[in-house]
This record gives structure tokens, sequence and C-alpha cells, in this order.
């Protein structure tokens, strides 16, 4: 307690920092600024004293028995202000309390990991198992490919080739950047990325492929519009295989799309011309496709 208390009285930007770190741990660095500073704006280090003087004198123990509420008790692991060993002390004394193990070191409920704290509570208050909905989004999904590049790795050699596509890693990263793509993954020669905006995956997959004529090298793209699951800050779904698939038929220094994007892009100035229906591998039913016009 003494120990708490001497942090607390210390308002250094040292104390306040080392203060967010023990109740927040998890938390990124900017809502542990933010806590500091919530902090010190709304109690003196006098009247923060006296709260935890207050806080750590309280004792419940000798009126858990008569709690007849139904009670679940959640506790993150690795609290460091809170042990563990409370959260178990008090389901074991409320008549009838479940206790429950949650992976963590924040003490407060609010901030980390909260999905399975708050999926232990609706399944206290309704005796089902929660259900959560992933978190999807709409993107557009530009997949670039380098055409032949086991031939031209064959004729540079290795070292040559690695230089090459190094300078195609960096200029493609350029585009991404200057259209706000955002990288999913590169697959050797292949690149995937994802776009809140079709046109501008439209016209960042032109600007790679002039980009990779510049460095002598020829790339193919096919780009789809649709919905993915965002699953911790990565990115998949079947639209980003879809974009893939297309891809996979273009020809050397093409970009296909699949049917979705021409409505989606109407008074850009991209214009379209048909190249037929195709099967896409894995990938349910026939897909029209569409070749944008130089």
């Amino acid at each position: 307690m003494e120990a708490m208390i001497a942090l607390t009285l210390d308002r250094s930007p040292e104390g306040s920092a080392r203060r967010a770190e023990l109740w927040v741990p998890g938390g990124d660095a900017r809502f542990r600024r933010h806590w500091a500073e919530l902090e010190e704006d709304n109690a003196s280090p006098q009247l923060m004293e006296a709260l935890y003087r207050r806080a750590f004198a309280s004792d419940v123990r000798p009126v858990l028995g008569s709690v007849s509420a139904p009670t679940v008790v959640l506790h993150r692991t690795g609290s460091v202000v809170m042990p563990i060993a409370a959260g178990r002390y008090l389901a074991e004394h409320i008549p009838g309390a479940t206790f429950t193990e949650l992976s963590g070191d924040d003490t407060f409920p609010f901030v980390g990991d909260i999905e399975p704290l708050a999926s232990a509570v609706e399944e206290f208050v309704t005796g089902k198992p929660a259900v959560f909905e992933p978190d999807r989004v709409l993107v557009t999904a530009p997949f670039t490919d380098i055409v032949g590049s086991t031939e031209r790795a064959n004729d540079l050699g290795d070292r040559r080739w690695r230089d090459l596509l190094d300078d195609y890693d960096a200029m493609s990263t350029r585009q991404l950047e200057r259209f706000r793509g955002r990288l999913v993954n590169r697959t050797g020669d292949g690149m995937l990325a994802v776009f809140d905006g079709p046109g501008r995956a439209i016209r960042c997959a032109e600007a790679i492929r002039e980009g990779a004529r510049y460095l002598g090298m020829q790339v193919r793209a096919g780009v789809h519009t649709g919905e993915c699951e965002i699953r911790d800050d990565d990115y998949a779904g079947i639209a980003l295989h879809i974009g893939a698939r297309i891809g996979a038929i273009a020809g050397a220094g093409e970009i296909l799309v699949s049917s979705v994007l021409p409505p989606l892009v109407a008074g850009s100035g991209i214009s379209f011309a048909d190249r037929g229906v195709h099967e896409l591998r894995g990938v349910p039913g026939m897909w029209q496709v569409l070749a944008i016009r130089d």
C-alpha cells in the first residue's frame, strides 16, 4: 500500500508514466498518457492519497456471505494491482458465485482484450454462449503478379534477380502509399493489397504496371470488390482470393476486374472491355471478367 501511495504522490512525468503502466500495462502508449493526464487533472496528490488509503482500508470480507444476487467474478490473471488470489477469495465466499479467469494484465476492464470479458458477461446474463459476428469490411483487393518470373530469374541469376525484385518491391510500396492502399502480403513475385476505394485500387494497379515496365518487367493484375474479415489487423476471405484468381487469367500487362467494379467507378474515366465469362479455380459459379482499357 505504501509503495502505491508513494507512486501516487510522485507527479513527475516519470511517476505518471509508472502509474499508468501499473494500471494498464497492456494498453497502448496513447491511452496510458491519457489516463495519466486524466488522473492529474482531476485529483490533487493529497486527494489521491486519501482515496487510496480509504480503498485499502475497506474490508468487505465479513459481508460476502450475505450477498444473495447471482454473481460472477471476472479477473485477469496478470493484474498487479489486483492479485488474482483476491478474485478467487471473493468467488469462494459469495454463495453460488462463479469465477472466471481471463488472460491479460490490465486492471481496468475496458482496456486490452475486452471481447473475452464481454463474452463472459453476456453468457452470465443470458445463460447462452456469446456469439460475435466477425468484423467485416468492404474492400477492393487488387492482386499483382510478375509475368515470367521464373524465366527471368534463370536468365539473370539469383543475385541480379533479387536486386530487381528489391527495386520492384520498393516501387510497388511507393505506389501503395501514394494511392492509400494497405499491403496484405507478398508471395514471392505476387502482391495482394486492399483499398477502401475501387478507383484508387485500379489506378494503383496501373501505376505498378507502368513502374514494372520501367524496370523491364511485366505484371498482370486482377481486381475485385467484396467483403472480407479483419483478423488481428490482417485480412481474410473469399473476396481476396477472387482478385488473385482473376489475375491468374490475365495476360502480360493486362489488368482484369470482376463485373462488380464498373458500376462502382462510373464517372471516373476508367473504361472497360469485355473478356467473357470464366470459371475461377476454387470459387463457385461463373464470373464475368472485364479488362481495363489503356
